[in-house]
């Protein structure tokens, strides 16, 4: 079988940042998968399960919510390996496209003091696994990459 795009990438070299990981056509539609990387692969510790779980509840309410972006949304999720997230959105774009609708998200997460959207046995399968506490801090972290990136925050390593 043929290796996928994903695992092509030098992940001993990946920082954290934002990345066009893939761009898919369907008809005249471009969608742009962005690789959300909150953790260095391999070097960090990974997020926990009830982190991502809230991060995840958190990041698609805010994005499918948001004015602008809202309706370009397709996915947003937790990577299998728990080093971030992928999201999905209509349109042929780039990391730095994106970028500030990203930080405002990671904004919105690291102040957010509320019941967390979704966190309900009717409305999630596993709706105690939740660490609104740590998905603040983890967010409040990668704000540190997002206000001031560099170009290997915003494209994979060659």
């Amino acid at each position: 079988m043929k290796k996928i795009a994903s695992f092509t990438v030098d992940h001993i070299r990946m920082k954290r940042g934002i990345f066009v990981s893939r761009k898919d056509r369907f008809g005249n539609t471009v969608l742009t998968t962005f690789d959300i990387r909150m953790k260095e692969p391999n070097r960090e510790p990974v997020l926990d399960v009830p982190t991502s779980h809230t991060i995840e509840h958190l990041g698609a309410t805010f994005l499918r919510s948001h004015p602008q972006w809202g309706s370009r949304i397709v996915y947003f999720g937790p990577m299998g390996c728990r080093t971030g997230f992928y999201v999905i959105l209509e349109g042929n774009l780039s990391s730095l496209d994106v970028l500030s609708v990203i930080t405002e998200m990671y904004q919105w997460i690291a102040s957010y003091v509320d019941e967390i959207p979704g966190a309900s046995a009717a409305e999630c399968g596993n709706w105690r696994d939740h660490n609104l506490d740590m998905a603040r801090w983890e967010a409040l972290r990668f704000l540190d990459v997002l206000k001031h990136p560099l170009s290997e925050n915003l494209e994979y390593p060659s």
